[in-house]
């Protein structure tokens, strides 16, 4: 068992999740309109939403994994444009505005269906997974096949406790959260994008210089 492999991609799922959590988006706005409408529940439920809408992905991104790792030129095709998508996202992060917090006034029951309906119906959750857990997975697939699932499962973890917290500090403020502090992690989010995204872009060398 390499527990360095199992702690790295451990790692690497968490500062994901993390910047997952705090980057607006679809489901990071239904979880500050549930809050401000139906009270700190309402959000965290709407918060657990990926574990339902991301668990199959992960599962088919598992099985695809060790099939991925056996074939180098989908891998440097994936890890590119998995490059790419990091690159865009990270770039965004510094321009994008903190969701609105004017968001109250809703109807609260079934806040944790619509949730999950807000992650299904978002692209993004699927090029998330194809693009950049895949390959990130898939990199390490056969020399520790725990260290994928240690990638899931923090990923998974972090980024429902992240957006959890983001409710709390909603719910707490009833929307007056700090701009800047909010723009300032933000901004943090984008360095540690475009940091994976150069990692991306090794990964694409390396195993080109491999052939």
């Amino acid at each position: 068992m390499d527990f360095y492999l199992i702690g790295s991609l451990a790692f690497a799922g968490a500062i994901l999740g993390v910047v997952e959590g705090v980057k607006p988006g679809p489901l990071l706005t239904m979880v500050i309109r549930e809050t401000l409408s139906g009270g700190l529940r309402a959000g965290v439920r709407t918060a657990a939403a990926p574990i339902f809408t991301d668990g199959p992905l992960v599962v088919v991104s598992l099985l695809a994994a060790g099939w991925i790792s056996t074939q180098p030129t989908i891998l440097i095709a994936i890890s590119i444009l998995g490059a790419g998508y990091l690159l865009k996202m990270g770039l965004e992060c510094f321009t994008i505005e903190p969701p609105p917090s004017d968001l109250a006034g809703v109807d609260v029951s079934d806040s944790f269906k619509r949730g999950i309906l807000t992650n299904l119906l978002n692209p993004n959750v699927y090029i998330f997974w194809f693009l950049i857990g895949g390959p990130l997975m898939a990199s390490v697939a056969d020399e520790e096949p725990l260290a994928p699932v240690a990638y899931a499962l923090t990923f998974l973890v972090s980024i429902i406790m992240v957006k959890s917290l983001i409710a709390l500090a909603f719910d707490r403020t009833r929307g007056n959260l700090s701009h800047s502090t909010y723009k300032a992690v933000l901004s943090l989010c984008g360095l540690a994008m475009i940091a994976f995204a150069a990692g991306f872009v090794f990964q694409a060398y390396d195993l080109y210089s491999a052939l």
